[in-house]
């Protein structure tokens, strides 16, 4: 009989990510692109790749007691069936569990030798038997072990953020970045009312409401091929999550002003910008790729704002053209991004410790060459999409160090209620999934003295 086409793509997609470092997200849209499918389809396979990819940690340890063979041996075209099928078998509870055995075994024999299809076999139908036999580290004697294998975190992240932010807090986190986060647009108010946008997305069939902090935050619940709709094709809304449009706000742009964004890439900050500033002003948004400024070129040609123009420059130079001539500059800055596990689960298998130590030193160029084109009495933002304190607080604390002629600036102002916090009078603030209901993301304003 012929292998689920869903799942065979599926398993595609999970070997592109799991053996080639193909990021999560462009590998599953590369392959839906590729396909004819119905919404229905995408969806499961969609559920399908993330949820494997997030709990690969836990479905292995799953594997190693069953099986006679090391994971380490395991050919990777048949491991990553085992993955697909675990996952279906002990963390979905739509599809039976038949279902899910037969399907892998049909996969293996496509994808394997011929004693790949006994392997599987046997093993699926042992863990179906076996389940409630299955252990797990104890939490008494191995809390870190515990707490990875529980939630599907490596080890070296689960026992950084016990460090950092105590066991309860860290596994209340990583609890969270295992759940489906909100799909959150922004309504792109040069257009269209949010009012207006949530009921054409009703009109168009979708559950729409407002978003939590955000006053252009519209929640979309399980939404399908967004780029079909109307409504997206129209340029009324751009996809964005809340802590990301905080960024925006923070940076307080004002029609008629020149703003550089330093890390453009993909375009929701800076087309944001040019909203805020009624489409009024200059928006510089630089990117050191080629084909990400394709990506803000699409966003700004689609939500028809005229003021953003995009350049390739590398941020951590600097550029003697723009010394003090802008009125504010947003450095969203690359790290590990490691407070948007939820939605791109690859992201805790590609990490690793010293990745952190490496990007705040790709940081600290890149912010203190941006700071050199603020203006006198200019604003310098500073943002990433972490919850580690060297990629943040520690970053903005070594900058002002060397920097008399900046300080950091009181965020409550531009923050929307209950979620100011104890740090804002600081001059930042920390976002984290668990706690505030958004992506993790960290936010600094920092003004020039004039």
């Amino acid at each position: 009989m012929a292998v689920d086409l869903s799942r065979e793509i599926a398993l595609k997609i999970l070997y592109e990510i799991n053996e080639k470092g193909a990021y999560s997200n462009i590998s599953l849209n590369k392959h839906l692109e590729a396909h004819k499918l119905r919404d229905i389809d995408k969806d499961f396979i969609t559920d399908l790749v993330y949820g494997s990819v997030k709990w690969r940690l836990t479905i292995d340890w799953i594997v190693e007691q069953f099986s006679n063979i090391k994971i380490a041996k395991i050919s990777p075209w048949i491991l990553n069936i085992l993955r697909l099928g675990l996952y279906q078998m002990l963390f979905t509870d739509k599809i039976p569990e038949s279902a899910a055995v037969n399907e892998s075994v049909k996969l293996s024999k496509k994808y394997g030798h011929s004693g790949s299809t006994g392997y599987v076999n046997g093993i699926l139908r042992n863990i179906a038997r076996k389940k409630h036999e299955i252990e797990y580290p104890s939490r008494d004697k191995e809390p870190i072990k515990y707490l990875s294998v529980k939630y599907s975190h490596p080890e070296w992240l689960v026992r950084r953020w016990v460090n950092l932010y105590g066991e309860d807090f860290t596994e209340s986190l990583l609890a969270v970045n295992n759940e489906v986060p909100d799909f959150t647009v922004r309504v792109n108010t040069l257009k269209i009312t949010r009012e207006n946008l949530i009921e054409a997305l009703q009109k168009e069939g979708l559950e729409a409401f407002k978003g939590k902090y955000a006053e252009d935050a519209v929640i979309i619940r399980s939404p399908s091929s967004i780029s079909r709709l109307e409504s997206f094709k129209k340029g009324y809304f751009q996809v964005q999550d809340e802590s990301s449009m905080l960024v925006g706000k923070v940076l307080d742009p004002k029609p008629g002003e020149l703003i550089i964004d330093v890390c453009g890439a993909p375009g929701g900050k800076s087309t944001h910008i040019a909203q805020l500033m009624n489409n009024r002003g200059t928006v510089i948004s630089r990117d050191i790729h080629e084909h990400k400024l394709k990506l803000i070129q699409d966003a700004v040609k689609r939500l028809e704002i005229d003021i953003v123009k995009t350049e390739l420059f590398d941020a951590t130079l600097v550029d003697e053209s723009y010394i003090e001539k802008a009125h504010r500059v947003l450095v969203d800055a690359p790290c590990t991004g490691l407070g948007i596990i939820r939605r791109k689960p690859d992201i805790k298998w590609a990490r690793k410790a010293a990745d952190v130590e490496e990007i705040a030193g790709l940081q600290k160029k890149i912010l203190a060459a941006a700071s050199r084109y603020v203006k006198p009495g200019g604003v310098l933002v500073y943002s990433t999409c972490t919850i580690e304190p060297e990629e943040n607080e520690e970053i903005v604390k070594w900058f002002l160090s060397l920097n008399r002629d900046f300080a950091a600036e009181d965020l409550s102002p531009f923050l929307p209620g209950g979620l100011a916090g104890k740090t804002a009078g600081n001059g930042y603030i920390q976002l984290f999934p668990n706690r505030d209901g958004v992506d993790g993301f960290f936010i600094s304003r920092l003004r020039k003295r004039g």
